[in-house]
């Protein structure tokens, strides 16, 4: 099989693709991406077993064929190619060999079909949305997401859909981040998912750059996104989510309402010389004010002030600083409310420009 296909027109999509294609597999075909052309179009597959991310893009000619070939090697050797060049390939069931200008390359090809099919199932549950929805919601909560947590439930992102809402809920068991908002023509069914950690930072990598509709679909034990020209999808975390709404606090003792930007500014100041471990910070919320303090093992001590309007008694409680962070940093309004129950509860943080995010974090013995 030979066929021309310009450098640009074959770069991005592998480009795309090449994001879940890991360096080092267990099985050496999985270091290729799958190449498929058929009738001026060319498609473009990766797949890591657990992720797999499909690209088309057009190309001239009428021929027809499937191969494999190593896929980073393939994307150096376009990368470093000059802009507007013409690739020739020439695919024998062995090697690739391709050409541009005076410069010549043979790549080792492993059968096509060998190539590992990632079954999708029939969907369960179909609905369109706005790409930059899911974008929004990755961003507000994939953060709280755990890292090889022994529940390995929680080493993804819930992706829940009813009522006509889609909600996204990550935590590692001591912080929970939170982002819902209405989609227009979402199915009348309720449905909860565990997207694994590595598939949500792939996903969100990908939407960083796509604008318009994104299709969903979800089937048994796997969700394939559609957006443009590409096609993602990832198998899902088996078990059940924990009940997380039974953290969210209902009722509110104390209210604070602070600025985010001073807030963020004290408490990294404070947090230098918190414990390297525990990143603990004291927060002595009183009326008009927020005093943070910290101290670690060597006895030294940081403190700072912050004005607030408090409602409520007078009360102290200490959390993670970076926990309090990445919850601020998520925030999109100049101020940011904080709601406590009690000084042992957890405590509720809220956008106060947008009400589809919350972020709850548990607070800590100092």
């Amino acid at each position: 099989m030979k066929f021309r296909i310009l450098r640009e027109d074959l770069l991005l999509p592998l480009q795309q693709v090449i994001g879940v294609i890991e360096r080092r597999q267990t099985l050496p075909i999985l270091s290729n991406v799958l190449i498929e052309v058929e009738a001026g179009r060319m498609e473009l597959a990766g797949t890591d077993l657990e992720v797999q991310l499909v690209a088309n893009t057009d190309m001239e000619g009428k021929e027809s064929g499937r191969f494999t070939v190593p896929a980073r090697k393939l994307m150096d050797i376009c990368r470093l190619l000059p802009e507007g060049g013409e690739l020739a390939f020439d695919v024998k069931p062995e090697r690739v060999s391709l050409q541009c200008g005076k410069s010549r390359f043979i790549l080792g090809a492993l059968p096509a079909e060998n190539y590992p099919n990632f079954e999708h199932g029939d969907p369960e549950a179909v609905f369109d949305c706005e790409a930059q929805l899911l974008r929004r919601a990755i961003e507000k909560t994939a953060f709280a997401m755990a890292q090889q947590d022994v529940r390995y439930y929680l080493n993804g992102l819930l992706l829940e859909i009813r009522q006509g809402r889609i909600r996204a809920v990550a935590s590692d068991g001591h912080r929970l981040a939170l982002f819902e908002e209405a989609v227009d023509g979402m199915p009348d069914v309720a449905r909860q998912i565990i997207i694994p950690r590595k598939g949500v930072l792939e996903l969100g990598r990908l939407l960083a750059r796509v604008e318009g509709s994104a299709s969903v679909r979800i089937s048994a034990n796997n969700v394939r996104i559609l957006f443009g020209t590409f096609s993602f999808a990832v198998k899902l975390v088996e078990g059940r989510y924990p009940d997380y709404e039974r953290v969210i606090p209902k009722t509110a003792c104390r209210v604070v309402v602070v600025d985010r930007h001073e807030l963020r500014g004290a408490l990294t100041r404070v947090a230098v010389l918190s414990n390297e471990k525990f990143k603990g910070v004291s927060l002595e919320i009183g009326e008009g004010l927020i005093r943070l303090r910290a101290q670690n093992p060597e006895h030294e001590e940081a403190e700072d002030e912050v004005p607030a309007d408090v409602s409520g008694e007078a009360f102290a409680v200490g959390f993670n600083a970076s926990y309090l962070l990445d919850a601020i940093n998520a925030v999109a309004s100049d101020a940011v409310r904080m709601s406590f129950t009690d000084a042992n509860g957890s405590c509720l943080i809220e956008d106060l420009s947008d009400s589809r995010y919350r972020f709850i974090v548990m607070p800590m013995r100092l």
